[in-house]
């Protein structure tokens, strides 16, 4: 069969698949079939995993008739997504969605959202039961002109105790009501209040708080940012400025619920920390084999993501020249949050409070149905996307294992008995980085003596969990 790909044209004898077949069976694919073409087609060329799962082997199929005749065995388009995926416990995060229009607004913090950010923990002595609380409210929101704040508990939905089976169904509605309760010594008991909240399309500046705090020699920047959203870049530039006019000394990132983003403004963020290494490498990308070997013939240059002067639109970016920045972390703290620690960790010095970072060292891309997998010309018959796991990304110096998190310099987790107001220099990360910068032990808190085991937070119900995602494709692609 005539190749079902076609990138450049010295690499068509080595890349792609469904080779000796005539030009009008290249083209014979059902109606019916048309998304799991495209599905089969895209984590074919670009999964991560593909030479590990056999039915995405590039030999599995002689022709598209034969490719038709296996996709029938999938009538619907997420099991077939689900069946290519390596194990969960090796992927957990490649996703597909029915409308790309969801994703899209996922991706650029653009959400159905209350505006209440929180995370879900599970109840002392159970491995069922779980509750949450409120760690900011989101400005202009529908939550921001009702009586729920941070550090908020809530056990329950409509009634209904949450657990780690009904949590997605219940918190997933337009329209809920949150039933709170107190915390006593680790003690989880309800208090009679409620909090009704409804649904609005939300889009999220991820710059929640900047502020300069001086403590003798020391201004000490603060800057709470929340997601990697490429579309908020200005804002993040903005915020820059404002530290950069104090004179800042020093930096305290705060990135405890940053769940990730896009890989270019991660690398725009390093290189406003820092300013003085702009051109070297901050990071590293690895695709499957047979992308990776297409990139290094092509253009290597494009593996690589370097400290930039720039931002996506051109502007120049607002930098502190800094040799050392405190980054505060909890378990939500994932992906692009976890690259600019890790891809600045050559370079300067990275102090890292709090709790272990998530471990998410891979990224991924959308992929649409269409000629080159861009959102071009897209098959206007269905409105499906994916976005695979398609790359592992390393620092300059080729380090990238961090599965099960980046351990913090200081642990730290958040005391739920008193969570603090954010930004406030008595609140307990941010005061133990001020008494690091500043030498004072007195500002140095204690990790509380009551823990609570980490299970799901408010990001995490987009169905987009922890993404860290690049927004190119290999040029030159054509699908067939």
């Amino acid at each position: 069969m005539k190749k079902v790909f076609r990138i450049s044209i010295y690499m068509l004898a080595s890349l792609f698949v469904l080779q000796a077949c005539d030009d009008s069976d290249d083209l014979s694919v059902p109606s019916n079939l048309e998304i799991q073409d495209f599905v089969w087609k895209g984590m074919n060329l670009f999964y991560l995993w593909q030479p590990d799962v056999p039915d995405l082997d590039d030999n599995r199929f002689s022709s598209q008739d034969q490719l038709n005749d296996f996709l029938r065995d999938y009538p619907d388009p997420v099991a077939l997504f689900q069946h290519l995926r390596v194990d969960p416990s090796i992927d957990r995060f490649s996703a597909i969605y029915s409308d790309y229009r969801v994703l899209e607004g996922v991706l650029s913090g653009t959400t159905r959202n209350n505006g209440v950010d929180f995370v879900l923990k599970l109840r002392p002595g159970s491995t069922t039961e779980v509750f949450g609380f409120v760690r900011y409210i989101l400005p202009n929101s529908d939550a921001s002109t009702k009586d729920i704040q941070r550090g908020d508990l809530f056990y329950a939905v409509n009634g209904t105790p949450l657990n780690t089976t009904n949590y997605q169904q219940l918190l997933s509605s337009d329209f809920y009501t949150l039933n709170l309760a107190d915390y006593n010594d680790g003690a989880i008991s309800p208090n009679g209040r409620s909090v009704s909240l409804t649904k609005t399309e939300y889009s999220e500046n991820p710059v929640l708080i900047t502020n300069v705090h001086q403590s003798g020699a020391h201004n000490i920047g603060y800057l709470m940012y929340n997601g990697f959203y490429s579309g908020y870049e200005n804002q993040l530039n903005q915020a820059f400025a404002t530290l950069q006019s104090q004179n800042v000394t020093d930096l305290v990132l705060d990135l405890r619920y940053n769940s990730g983003g896009s890989v270019a403004t991660a690398t725009r963020l390093a290189s406003m920390i820092t300013g003085q290494f702009t051109g070297q490498v901050f990071a590293k990308e690895q695709w499957n084999p047979k992308l990776q070997a297409y990139y290094q013939e092509d253009n290597p240059q494009t593996l690589i993501n370097s400290f930039t002067s720039t931002l996506g639109n051109g502007s120049g970016i607002n930098h502190l020249n800094l040799n050392r920045v405190y980054v505060l972390t909890t378990k939500s703290t994932a992906s692009a949050s976890e690259l600019v620690i890790n891809g600045l960790t050559p370079y300067i010095e990275v102090i890292q409070i709090g709790e272990a970072t998530t471990g998410k060292n891979v990224g991924s891309v959308t992929l649409y149905d269409s000629a080159d997998f861009t959102a071009s010309n897209r098959n206007p018959d269905h409105k499906y996307a994916m976005q695979p796991i398609v790359l592992k990304i390393v620092n300059k110096d080729g380090f990238g294992d961090y599965l099960q998190g980046l351990a913090p310099t200081y642990y730290l987790p958040e005391n739920l008995g008193n969570l603090g107001t954010l930004g406030d220099p008595n609140e307990s990360l941010f005061s133990t980085a001020i008494g690091m910068i500043t030498n004072s032990a007195h500002k140095m808190r204690q990790a509380p003596t009551t823990e609570f085991t980490h299970f799901k937070d408010a990001k995490s119900l987009n169905g987009i969990q922890n993404q860290m995602f690049v927004d190119r494709l290999p040029r030159g692609i054509l699908r067939k």
